[in-house]
């Protein structure tokens, strides 16, 4: 069953309504947590957990906001179809030039989307600071699968990272297929792996030729 809100457009308007939401709500910062891109990102987490529910109105049936820091999702909901969403939060300074934010490991997504009826989904806060105010600029609410693989990367953690390469610059393909998206996926991953083998190779030899230098040392 396709989900109503990724399906149509009803995805935007909660991105919309969350925008509105944290540009109404009182100053959270002070000067030192302002200061601290992970502070702030903290802090969003605890307000969005607090009042998502409420953001996202009658697409909500069961919802919950209690997770360990590493697991998969910041919130978890599901819709009125009985569709299971977790959602990563993210937030990113436009002032930074580089941002690389992890997103989720290939293979705990892989044994997620094993089932249909589940989606992964970000949410990315852009915003900018006016002293400790926080001006939030523009909210992105997407499955993964609408993300363009031109701005994601793979990185070399485990069975490999699914990370965004630049944060200042995302690529949507709105209503995208997830069965081509993960395609994609596949012939990345193919195609990542062997080169890493590679690294591997060549970091072994190198510890070859180390373990000779020091073999030929006397005490």
């Amino acid at each position: 069953m396709n989900s109503r809100i990724f399906s149509t457009d009803r995805y935007q308007g909660i991105a919309r309504r969350t925008k509105e939401f944290l540009n109404g709500h009182e100053d959270f910062l002070s000067p030192s947590t302002a200061r601290s891109p992970r502070a702030f990102g903290d802090a969003l987490e605890g307000i969005l957990g607090d009042n998502f529910r409420v953001i996202l109105g009658e697409d909500c049936a069961e919802y919950s906001a209690n997770f360990a820091r590493r697991a998969m999702a910041d919130i978890a909901f599901k819709d009125n179809d009985g569709l299971y969403y977790v959602v990563d939060v993210k937030t990113h300074r436009e002032d930074t030039k580089f941002n690389m934010p992890n997103l989720t490991s290939v293979e705990r997504l892989t044994r997620f989307y094993e089932d249909d009826s589940n989606y992964f989904v970000l949410l990315l806060v852009r915003y900018r600071l006016e002293g400790t105010h926080a001006v939030i600029s523009e909210v992105t609410f997407v499955p993964i699968e609408f993300l363009d693989w031109e701005c994601l990367t793979i990185g070399a953690l485990g069975w490999g990272q699914i990370q965004i390469a630049n944060a200042n610059h995302i690529s949507l393909k709105p209503h995208y297929s997830r069965k081509s998206w993960m395609l994609e996926l596949c012939d990345i991953m193919l195609d990542f792996y062997p080169r890493e083998i590679g690294k591997i190779e060549t970091r072994i030899e190198y510890f070859q030729r180390v373990r000779q230098h020091w073999e030929a040392k006397t005490e």
